[in-house]
């Protein structure tokens, strides 16, 4: 099956692409733990996180919002200690911060396919040099989750963001995805 250009053949990697990466996602849980992630991913590898999400499910709670916002200092210290996980004390800090964040929008799935319009933007990229890592509603996005409390949510992370949670369409024409998607 052909696949964008950025998939290698890691079996991993392989059923990400082929099953979550830009598929529309509305769900609340989902979309919190996807922008956790992509914050956990900035500077690194997509697939240094893939391989690790797991075990962040494990030790912050599921994702649950509620239970992040209420992580104490010693549990971060705790997991700075677990090799399992990106052992980054601003990353891990920002994950409790924007559950604090989360928890106050009245309602983030709203909020967050707002840049949008409410639908996924279906683009139509030949190639990798196509495709951007910021647009406006990426910029857009980064300065409203930063207004309301949020960080490691730059307009990079946030157009990474948009193309995982499905908001835009990214595979490219020559991918089987494409197809399927758009």
């Amino acid at each position: 099956m052909p696949r964008c250009f950025w998939c290698t053949d890691d079996p991993l990697y392989m059923a990400y692409h082929d099953e979550e990466w830009g598929v529309p996602q509305r769900d609340p849980g989902k979309l919190f733990e996807l922008l956790l992630l992509e914050g956990f991913q900035a500077g690194l590898s997509w697939i240094t996180v893939l391989k690790k999400r797991e075990r962040y499910r494990e030790v912050l709670f599921g994702f649950d919002p509620a239970r992040l916002a209420a992580m104490s200092d010693a549990e971060i210290e705790e997991r700075m200690q677990d090799p399992g996980i990106i052992r980054n004390r601003l990353k891990l800090n920002a994950a409790r911060q924007n559950a604090r964040a989360w928890l106050e929008l009245e309602d983030p799935v709203e909020l967050l396919w707002s840049f949008v319009g409410g639908k996924p933007r279906i683009n139509r990229f030949r190639d990798r040099s196509d495709v951007p890592a910021v647009t406006p509603e990426a910029e857009a996005m980064s300065k409203a989750l930063k207004k309301k409390g949020f960080t490691f949510v730059g307009p990079t992370i946030c157009y990474a963001y948009m193309q995982a949670a499905g908001m835009v369409m990214d595979h490219t024409l020559d991918c089987d995805r494409y197809i399927e998607l758009g």
